[in-house]
């Protein structure tokens, strides 16, 4: 499955992967959502993600969101 990556316009730091490359799927009140970039079938996840994880997410519920921690 190619993975596609949002970024939320919100001050938030949410981040979110979804299936389709409009992130349709992705939660309105927490964008606007930019999109920022994909990852291909056969590449790793950023951050160390488990892979399994966020591709059972997007089957059940269309998205994966995450946090970016704030650097100390």
């Amino acid at each position: 499955m190619k993975i596609y990556t949002f970024a939320s316009d919100a001050p938030s730091r949410l981040f979110a992967f979804a299936g389709d490359r409009g992130g349709s799927s992705l939660p309105e009140q927490h964008g606007p959502w930019k999109s920022v970039g994909e990852i291909a079938p056969d590449e790793e996840m950023q951050h160390g993600l488990d892979r399994e994880q966020v591709e059972q997410a997007i089957s059940e519920y269309g998205y994966q969101m995450w946090r970016m921690k704030k650097a100390s």
